[in-house]
């Protein structure tokens, strides 16, 4: 699989680029399987460390601290006092520029929020927050007052249009490069609709399916074959 740097990778780069200098939020929005946590990934690989934070559905300030922790390397389990706790990872985001990741930021409790805020606040050099959520979950973030005044960019990521995928395909995978643009298009019509997770599913399926036959390159039967497994036989 191929890096596609589609408009909205593009735009992740710029407003990461501008947070990271600045010490700021990016907010990175868009529907699920767009290819936001790539994209974020792949223009961070430029700048800083990455800290991406794992946590549970509905996290509380202390769920930060723990994951905070963790992503640092820090010694041992998070102290349970929070003072504690604060310090040494104060202590250790003053030592050099990171990216702090969330995921799912939309699920984020007005505390956790504050919580960011504060640790953005108390380093001189501000901190790199990028905060990942469904387009659903815009409302949300941009309910949040801290974000106003902290916040380099909201970049939202676009499904890839019809129009776009037999220019983009060829160049994600090399499987793509010798099926008919108007298969191309039925097949992201009926399965993908778009989005880039459902076409790395397809590739590999289709990698596979060609391994197993031992053809050259996928016609319209296997292609078909192939999107009735990764959709369960449903047809439009």
């Amino acid at each position: 699989m191929r890096t596609l740097l589609t408009p909205g990778m593009l735009a992740v780069g710029d407003a990461l680029a501008d947070a990271y200098s600045q010490g700021r939020f990016v907010c990175v929005l868009g529907e699920a399987g767009v290819g936001k946590t790539f994209a974020v990934h792949t223009a961070a690989r430029r700048f800083g460390e990455l800290l991406p934070l794992r946590f549970r559905a509905q996290p509380a300030p202390a769920d930060l601290r723990a994951a905070l922790h963790r992503a640092l390397g820090l010694r041992g389990e998070a102290p349970a006092d929070p003072g504690a706790a604060d310090a040494w990872i104060r202590r250790a985001l003053a030592l050099k520029p990171r990216i702090v990741v969330v995921e799912d930021a939309h699920r984020l409790s007005a505390s956790c929020f504050e919580y960011l805020r504060f640790l953005h606040d108390d380093l001189p050099q501000g901190l790199c927050v990028v905060l990942i959520a469904l387009a659903r979950g815009e409302r949300s973030l941009r309910a949040q007052r801290m974000l106003a005044t902290r916040t380099a960019g909201w970049p939202y990521i676009w499904p890839l249009t019809r129009d776009q995928i037999p220019q983009a395909l060829p160049a994600l995978h090399p499987v793509w490069q010798r099926v008919a643009p108007d298969d191309l298009k039925a097949l992201d019509a009926r399965i993908a609709d778009g989005c880039l997770r459902r076409w790395a599913l397809l590739t590999l399926h289709t990698q596979r399916a060609l391994v197993a036959t031992g053809a050259s390159k996928p016609d319209w039967d296997m292609l078909q074959a192939v999107a009735d497994r990764v959709d369960g036989g449903r047809r439009p």
